[in-house]
């Protein structure tokens, strides 16, 4: 299964919510991915601010690749995401061009 870097933020709670950078994995398909033991598949089009949700809670989520400018969100916060430990090196390395510096 193919695994990415992306930028998952939780809109349950309307136009921002928390967020975190993570390593999600693609469904063999490529339409369901998986983080942190939740499944998501795309709205394809239909979601109101957000792009996919939870197929367990129904609760909407905008997930996208990081920006190398760190401007993942849909709409400016103040809030940075959380950084998984897991990736958090490889992210500010390679997408953030930060050498391990954030």
């Amino acid at each position: 299964m193919r695994r990415r870097i992306m930028y998952i933020e939780s809109k349950a709670g309307g136009l921002t919510g928390p967020a975190r950078i993570g390593r999600v994995t693609f469904s063999k398909s490529g339409a369901t991915l998986y983080y942190r033991g939740k499944a998501f598949r795309s709205l394809k089009g239909d979601g109101f601010k957000s792009n996919y949700y939870d197929v367990e809670t129904g609760e909407r989520y905008w997930i996208s690749g990081p920006r190398r400018d760190g401007g993942d969100a849909l709409y400016a916060s103040n809030v940075g995401p959380e950084i998984d430990e897991d990736v958090r090196d490889e992210y500010l390395r390679d997408i953030r061009g930060l050498n391990g510096r954030g």
